[in-house]
């Protein structure tokens, strides 16, 4: 179901299929972020349904969009270049629906990615940066930097909102990556957060506190655009 304040759209692929959209526009927006879900769980997820009404209570609109697998049903992800494909198409809309204000693009897990890998083949039209929450490094306790190694071929900003407890993420195999990309990749550590940006109660902090404060960090970044010349 369509959460509250969420336009329903249709997207369409280069292979005649479509895949559905939902769009979080606030009032007077400062930015657009297209947001791919995970391998697991679609676009109406209750995770990226709190990123969406966070970022619009912050002025920035999102576009919520789902994978041809996950829109029939299946959780096996689909290959890569379709995932990718959809990603273009998503941001051709979003380029579309919201023309004159900073675009970026990114996801949770998978969808970040695939956002990434398409943008390493061919830059995506429009993108100002690319937002990861939680980059899927390598599988649960299969230690590699494999995943990343495209990340070498992005050449605009990007934002890695990571746990440290997440046991897809490695941070001693993630920290020398992002150094390796430079001024243009941003690190932002979320301490005792596992995958799925929750931690344990022994921290003493909530759920929601964690999501909140990854929230701001997200908004902050991407607001930056507005206000620095030069991004």
């Amino acid at each position: 179901m369509p959460s509250d304040n969420a336009e329903s759209l249709t997207i369409d692929l280069e292979d005649g299929r479509t895949v559905s959209g939902l769009l979080q526009m606030p009032r007077q927006p400062l930015a657009c972020l297209a947001l791919a879900h995970g391998a697991g769980a679609g676009m109406t997820h209750p995770f990226l349904s709190a990123v969406a009404a966070g970022l619009a209570g912050r002025r920035i609109a999102t576009l919520r969009y789902q994978f041809p697998s996950m829109e029939r049903g299946s959780r096996r992800p689909d290959p890569p270049r379709l995932a990718q494909a959809t990603v273009r198409a998503a941001l051709v809309l979003a380029r579309r629906l919201v023309p004159r204000i900073p675009l970026f693009a990114g996801g949770k897990s998978f969808g970040g990615r695939m956002t990434s890998q398409a943008q390493a083949e061919s830059p995506l039209p429009g993108v100002r940066g690319l937002v990861f929450l939680g980059f899927p490094l390598h599988p649960p306790g299969r230690p590699s930097d494999e995943r990343g190694r495209h990340l070498m071929d992005v050449q605009v900003p990007m934002l890695f909102l990571q746990g440290t407890g997440d046991d897809l993420a490695s941070l001693p195999l993630l920290r020398p990556l992002i150094e390796r990309l430079g001024a243009r990749a941003t690190l932002e550590t979320i301490a005792d957060a596992d995958h799925s940006f929750r931690v344990p109660a022994r921290t003493g902090r909530s759920d929601e506190e964690v999501f909140t404060g990854m929230l701001k960090r997200l908004a902050a970044w991407i607001l930056k655009f507005d206000q620095e010349e030069g991004w």
